[in-house]
Parts: structure tokens; C-alpha cells; sequence
């Protein structure tokens, strides 16, 4: 799960990069200082754009198994949490009246008729 993790971060900068080299008036790549192109401008902009698409499937892609894989716990690290997991069962809970753990609780007092008559 850490190796799709790592993998997912890397897609993620290098979509950040595609953007971020994409110029929205059709330049982007191909207004280079140098005198002659070696694709078009059109040319760039379909290399750019497929390619941003391609890594945006990718980024939904690795993030549903990252999450199919967190929630069947199928790393190790699962086995350490269910451990954990199974402690916090063990714990009994606190009594929701405040009282110390493993104390009865008191009895309470006799009632006696207090009406008049």
C-alpha cells in the first residue's frame, strides 16, 4: 500500500507539472526562444492534453485501490491494528455516571412516604 502511495504523490506532481507547463492561449511548449519547433503548437497541446488526461485516470485509478486496500486492511500494518483493536475491546468502559471502574454501584436510600394526610 505505501508503494501506491508513493506511486500516487509522483502522478500527482507530474499531473502538477503538465499543468502548469500547459499555456491556456495554445503557446505553452512550443513558444520556445529558439527559432524553429520541433512539434506544433497544436502538436504540443494535444501531447499536453492527452497526457494530463491520461495521468488524471491514473490518479483516480490508484486512489480507489489505495482505498480498497485501506479498508480490507491488506498491509501488514492491519495485523498491528487489529491487535490494537482487539485491546481497546479488551478495556471495559467507563460508567457513563462517572464513577471509579470496578465499584458497585451504591445502593440507593430507602424511600419513606413523605405525603401528609
Amino acid at each position: 500500500m505505501l508503494f501506491l502511495i508513493i506511486l500516487l504523490i509522483i502522478i500527482c506532481v507530474a499531473l502538477g507539472l503538465f499543468v502548469l507547463i500547459q499555456n491556456p492561449k495554445g503557446g505553452g511548449l512550443a513558444t520556445g526562444g529558439s527559432g524553429s519547433n520541433m512539434f506544433g503548437v497544436q502538436r504540443t497541446g494535444d501531447v499536453l492534453e492527452k497526457g494530463t488526461w491520461i495521468l488524471l485516470t491514473l490518479i483516480v485509478v490508484f486512489s480507489l485501490a489505495v482505498t480498497a486496500i485501506g479498508k480490507n486492511g491488506g498491509s501488514s500494518a492491519g495485523s498491528s491494528e487489529s491487535k490494537i483493536q482487539e485491546q481497546l475491546d479488551k478495556t471495559p468502559a467507563p460508567s457513563p455516571i462517572g464513577g471509579a471502574l470496578g465499584t458497585a454501584p451504591s445502593a440507593a436510600p430507602a424511600t419513606t412516604d413523605t405525603t401528609k394526610k
